[in-house]
């Protein structure tokens, strides 16, 4: 894989990071905050797009001095907003307490390579760079962190960050990425774990951002989830066999592991907080993230996509970064788990050979039964690069792959309905997409209906945007009005 020389990899990187690939071509970080309201387009935007795709991500606001994770990297959004056939860019740095503290000098605390600061006076040992996921909730965006953080909630247009937030103060702990929004009820229900202890947290938030429950579910020991589902009555939490080892935990360091003949366990909560936890085991396995979740009579219907061995030895050419690539270059294969909530009984089908991940829906059926997904398609390469998208079909089984170019490689898309749209599918694909030989960037629209097809719009972006995590679709009426 070719890739650019960034001035960041010129001048900035010491002899140690210099091994480092996550922090080199298109994922080095960019130093710039634009806004760019005329953009150069080939093709055609479709007038009834609507709306922003926004995209979170690391990006380093200091270049590093220790050893440095992919994941221990700023959050910054990059965000193009559509109306009336035309679009605007725009990327800031997410303004977490502890980016600012970096600003400031005074951070406290380190990235997941380095020890965790226990007598740290704040609710997270690693620095909470709210990096990970983006959603919409109460008419704004929040910025969330997978090691479980505080939210930071940003004007969803101008990508400015407007607080951390509390919910007026009634958090009790911290909030995990990959928390849900309801898009009949808009209420958001999140998960939260501690890295040490053997419990994790559930809660749900109002519509109009009021806390309504929280409380804490026991585990037989500290557990390191990433996702959860939601269905119309139910929140399920993943109790997954990959923890930290009993060195880890005495010595405070990020030193994870896969015991044997752990099973991976499914807890279903109530969604008024009541009630016991009815917990389904399977066979041992580990979930990144779930695609949707939904009730069917007696039983719960959920896709993922789930992990499955790259194969790939440790790269000797990443020097002490090997490890860390090796087990960054996660591959995963689309899956259906049934749990049926009177016998107890749980299903697990295995339904596609593609390596898929980052898997999104349209957001107007989180909960419901869907008909589709969108995954990126990930070749085995030794870092992580998504090569292409592939729309899936889970009533027909089928799966219509889009390829990037050679070279090219893309983010977590976002489903935009069409405005007025009444079918699932009625409306786009984006995503953002860049040249690793050249290191430009572009947005790309694609018709959800015509998946395989070339991109309706190609939006030429003004920088470069570095591969990243998690995005989503904000749509223009509930941004408007907030």
């Amino acid at each position: 894989m070719t890739m650019i020389q960034t001035e960041f990899e010129r001048d900035e990187l010491n002899e140690l990071n210099s091994f480092n690939p996550y922090l080199k071509g298109i994922y080095a970080p960019v130093h710039d905050e634009v806004t760019a309201l005329e953009l150069e387009v080939e093709g055609e935007i479709p007038k009834d797009l609507y709306g922003a795709y926004l995209r979170n991500g690391p990006n380093p606001l200091n270049a590093p001095e220790g050893m440095h994770h992919w994941f221990d990297g700023d959050g910054m959004v990059h965000g193009i907003f559509f109306e009336n056939g035309k679009a605007e860019y725009r990327n800031r740095y997410v303004h977490s307490k502890d980016h600012d503290a970096e600003r400031a000098g005074t951070l406290d605390a380190g990235g997941i390579l380095e020890p965790i600061k226990r007598d740290r006076g704040a609710l997270t040992t690693y620095k909470d760079t709210a990096n990970t996921d983006i959603l919409i909730h109460n008419g704004t965006a929040m910025a969330l962190w997978y090691v479980s953080g505080q939210p930071v909630r940003m004007d969803p247009r101008t990508l400015e960050t407007i607080r951390t937030e509390t919910f007026s103060g009634k958090l009790p702990k911290n909030v995990s990425a990959h928390s849900k929004v309801d898009p009949e009820t808009g209420e958001f229900l999140f998960f939260d774990y501690d890295l040490y202890k053997p419990v994790m947290s559930a809660g749900l938030v109002s519509a109009d951002n009021e806390l309504k429950w929280f409380r804490e579910v026991e585990l037989p020991g500290p557990r390191l989830p990433h996702d959860m589902m939601i269905t119309e009555n139910y929140m399920i939490l993943m109790d997954l066999p990959v923890v930290f080892t009993d060195s880890g935990l005495r010595n405070g360091m990020w030193q994870i592991h896969q015991p044997k003949n752990q099973p991976a366990r499914f807890g279903v909560v109530r969604r008024d907080g009541k009630g016991d936890v009815k917990w389904f085991e399977t066979e041992p396995c580990y979930i990144y993230h779930g695609i949707n979740a939904w009730e069917e009579g007696d039983e719960i219907v959920f896709y993922a996509c789930k992990m499955v061995d790259n194969g790939l030895p440790p790269n000797s050419e990443f020097g002490p970064y090997a490890p860390m690539a090796a087990v960054l270059a996660l591959q995963a294969e689309l899956h259906r788990w049934t749990f049926n909530m009177k016998t107890g009984e749980t299903k697990v089908e295995h339904l596609d050979d593609r390596r898929t991940e980052f898997p999104v829906v349209n957001l107007d059926k989180v909960g419901r039964k869907t008909r589709y997904s969108y995954n990126v398609s990930i070749p085995n390469t030794h870092t992580q690069v998504f090569d292409g998208l592939v729309k899936y079909d889970f009533e027909s089984g089928n799966g219509i792959d889009h390829r990037f170019a050679d070279g090219v490689f893309g983010s977590e898309p976002a489903y935009a309905p069409r405005v007025g749209a009444t079918e699932e599918d009625d409306g786009y694909v984006i995503t953002f997409v860049t040249d690793s030989a050249t290191g430009k960037s572009e947005a790309l629209i694609l018709d959800a209906r015509d998946f395989g097809a070339k991109p309706l719009a190609r939006v030429k972006l003004p920088q470069r945007v570095p591969a990243g995590f998690h995005g989503t679709w904000a749509p223009g009426d509930q941004i408007a009005a907030a």
